[in-house]
């Protein structure tokens, strides 16, 4: 039933597009495992064996903080309508802040978000279907707006201030390497 391939078929890019949810898993060496389900436009298929997607501001950074110690990350995605299916992609990721030399080149593949504060960019060296008949069928309604309305209400400094309390460091207490006042601090370089 499952099956593995060096990079994404046109049929499963196409899949991927139609997802309006998808997961990121992460781990540092040590400490605890971190899954976290990501929705709005957040996504694109750059290549067939690279992805980037973009997080925003949120009650934590585990992401960030594990590809600093170890880069590998995987993201699944369901069919929760249709034939069943699920996909994995792993490999090796990287991520791009405010303040790198790239960043508003990465950030122009995606609808602007209030808050954005990373891209992770994925080199993918394994796809993996699999067939996915104990996925539920769901109906997808619409996308949560309740962040974008929450960081649109927040003023830069409310929105640095709540960053440097919720975002610098893992619940392991690994350091993100947030960029403070919109500067890599020196260790993240």
């Amino acid at each position: 039933m499952a099956k593995r391939m060096d990079s994404l078929s046109p049929v499963l890019q196409a899949f991927i597009e139609r997802q309006p949810i998808f997961f990121v898993a992460t781990a540092a060496p040590e400490g605890r495992v971190n899954v976290s389900p990501k929705g709005m436009d957040s996504l694109r298929v750059l290549t067939p064996d690279r992805v980037a997607w973009l997080s925003v501001t949120g009650s934590g950074n585990e992401t960030a903080a594990h590809l600093l110690q170890h880069p590998r990350m995987t993201l699944m995605f369901c069919a929760f309508e249709g034939p069943p299916l699920i996909l994995r992609l792993y490999g090796q990721a990287r991520m791009v802040q405010p303040g790198d030399p790239e960043w508003e080149e990465w950030l122009g593949l995606f609808p602007p978000l209030p808050a954005a504060r990373q891209v992770y960019v994925l080199d993918v060296d394994l796809v993996q279907t699999s067939c996915g008949m104990a996925v539920p069928l769901m109906a997808y309604e619409q996308d949560r707006e309740d962040l974008n309305h929450l960081h649109r209400r927040l003023t830069p400094q409310e929105l640095e201030g709540y960053r440097q309390r919720k975002n610098t460091l893992s619940i392991d207490g690994f350091p993100t390497g947030l960029p403070v006042g919109g500067h890599r601090p020196p260790d993240c370089l």
